[in-house]
C-alpha cells in the first residue's frame, strides 16, 4: 500500500522545481535566498522543494564540477572492456581505483563494460588502457578518442521534459517540429 509520504517521493518535478534546478545550476554561488526572490516564492517554499528533491535522490549532488582539460588531461577517451563475466565485481573495486577512469558502465552489447577515460596526451591515454588491460579479468579493449564534446554530460533537460506542454510539438521535436 502506498503512503501519503510515498507519494510525495515520488512526485516527479514540476515547473517551479524545474526552475528552480535550473538556477541552481546557472548560478552555483546564489544562496537560496535569492534564488527565491528570482523564482518569486519564500525562502521556505524554495527550501522545502530542495529539500524534496535531495530526499527523493532527483537532486544527488551539490560539488562543483569539474573539467579534466583544465586540470590538465585535455584528451578522452571511450574504452569498451570484454572481462570474463564472473570477475565484474573485483574489476570494478580495481577500475575505482585509476583515477584517469572518469565513469564506468556495464553495458548490453558488444563489450561488457564502457568506460570514459582523460589523459593528458596519447601516450597517456595508452597507459590508462594499459593499465585496466592488466586488472585480472579484463580479456582485452578497444578505445576510441574523444575529438569535441557536442552534448556535454547533462540532465535538466530531462526533467525539464518532465513538465513540457505535451501540444507543443518544438519542445517534443525540437525546432521545426518533427
Amino acid at each position: 500500500m502506498c503512503t501519503l509520504a510515498d507519494s510525495r517521493r515520488r512526485r516527479r518535478p514540476d515547473k517551479l522545481d524545474t526552475r528552480l534546478l535550473r538556477l541552481l545550476r546557472d548560478h552555483p554561488r546564489e544562496g537560496l535566498l535569492e534564488i527565491a526572490r528570482r523564482l518569486g516564492v519564500a525562502r521556505g517554499t524554495a527550501q522545502a522543494r530542495l529539500d524534496h528533491m535531495v530526499s527523493a535522490g532527483i537532486v544527488t549532488d551539490f560539488g562543483p564540477s569539474l573539467s579534466p582539460r583544465a586540470l590538465g588531461y585535455p584528451v578522452e577517451a571511450f574504452t569498451v572492456l570484454e572481462v570474463e563475466q564472473l570477475s565484474r565485481a573485483s574489476i570494478s573495486s580495481v577500475l575505482t581505483g585509476i583515477p584517469e577512469l572518469l565513469e564506468a558502465h556495464i553495458i548490453t552489447g558488444p563489450g561488457d563494460i564502457w568506460c570514459r577515460i582523460a589523459g593528458r596526451d596519447h601516450a597517456d591515454l595508452q597507459r590508462t588502457v594499459d593499465r585496466i588491460l592488466a586488472v585480472p579479468g579484463v580479456r582485452r579493449s578497444t578505445t576510441v578518442i574523444s575529438l569535441s564534446t557536442v552534448v556535454p554530460h547533462r540532465v535538466l533537460p530531462l526533467a525539464e521534459s518532465l513538465t513540457a506542454d505535451p501540444d507543443d510539438s518544438r519542445d517534443r521535436d525540437g525546432p521545426g517540429g518533427p
